[in-house]
């Protein structure tokens, strides 16, 4: 499974942001929160000078905690990524298989910022994100995220192929809760790269993924899904699924009932103008010329 991914990969097929734009970025974002913190600092310090050292050294170091460590954290976590330096410039931190951050990454990564960035000026996250191949900093790679930009001139962006669109909500009882980030990375680069294989060695891969994915769900495809568009239609859920969970139900898609769990309820409503999975073993229609492009 590994090596179908190659080490220069771009996930998603959106660009790592490169250091200046990060730096100018981080920059704004710095500037805002310790504008805030000495604000606060003034504040509070006056109100609490009449109280013994110990007291106002542990103010400050509440403070220092809860402005310039925390407020990152809760920024990245609540805007799925984009601090005010970020959306400034067009940058976003997603997850290595493209998905939205939570919690975790942006508590690793404002963690590891305190001394790559805090401590000791930004030296150590410039050195690591020149170091590495895609501009990671130590709280990236630890947090198992990337910065990659949003804003990226038309005709520039990878995409990966969609799945045909009779699939839609056939995978919705699917328990993807087991399934690698790799194995994700490398089933999105495949939908990526598949019109640019050879046929026989694309075919293989998409078995071999296939197979891989069905070891992980539990569930083989249904009956007369060809491999590719398997990967498509688990992988569109997947997505469908990180996007209830970052941004609520989407237009025209009703919530989950009540004891439904988020990820059983189907992406899309069923219709009865939806074409029907063939019965006998031959393949589904495909549209020519492969799979439409992504949504």
């Amino acid at each position: 499974m590994s090596e179908l991914v190659t080490g220069d990969a771009v996930v998603l097929g959106l660009r790592p942001a490169r250091l200046p734009s990060r730096a100018c970025a981080l920059l704004i974002d710095l500037v805002l929160v310790w504008s805030l913190y000495v604000a606060l600092a003034l504040l509070l310090l006056t109100s609490v000078s009449s109280l013994d050292t110990a007291a106002v050294a542990a103010v400050q170091v509440a403070l220092f905690l809860l402005i310039p460590v925390g407020v990152p954290i809760a920024v990245e976590t609540l805007s799925h990524g984009r601090s005010v330096g970020k959306l400034a410039f067009g940058l976003r931190v997603v997850r290595e298989d493209g998905g939205p951050i939570r919690f975790r990454h942006a508590l690793v990564r404002g963690a590891f910022g305190v001394a790559e960035i805090l401590l000791t000026s930004g030296v150590v996250a410039c050195v690591a994100s020149l170091v590495s191949a895609r501009g990671r900093r130590l709280g990236d790679v630890f947090a198992g995220t990337l910065v990659v930009r949003e804003r990226v001139p038309a005709g520039h962006t990878g995409r990966a192929a969609a799945p045909p669109p009779w699939l839609a909500g056939r995978f919705g009882e699917l328990d993807l809760s087991g399934v690698p980030e790799g194995l994700w990375l490398a089933v999105r680069q495949y939908l990526m790269r598949a019109e640019q294989l050879d046929e026989a060695v694309g075919r293989a891969m998409a078995e071999r993924l296939a197979t891989d994915l069905v070891a992980y769900t539990g569930a083989p495809p249904p009956a007369g899904v060809v491999p590719p568009a398997y990967l498509a239609g688990v992988l569109a859920e997947r997505q469908a699924r990180d996007a209830r969970r970052a941004f609520g139900p989407q237009t025209g898609e009703a919530p989950a009932p009540a004891g439904v769990p988020a990820g059983a309820w189907p992406t899309a409503p069923e219709t009865d103008a939806a074409p029907s999975t063939p019965s006998t073993g031959d393949a589904p229609p495909r549209a020519a010329g492969g799979f439409v492009p992504p949504f």
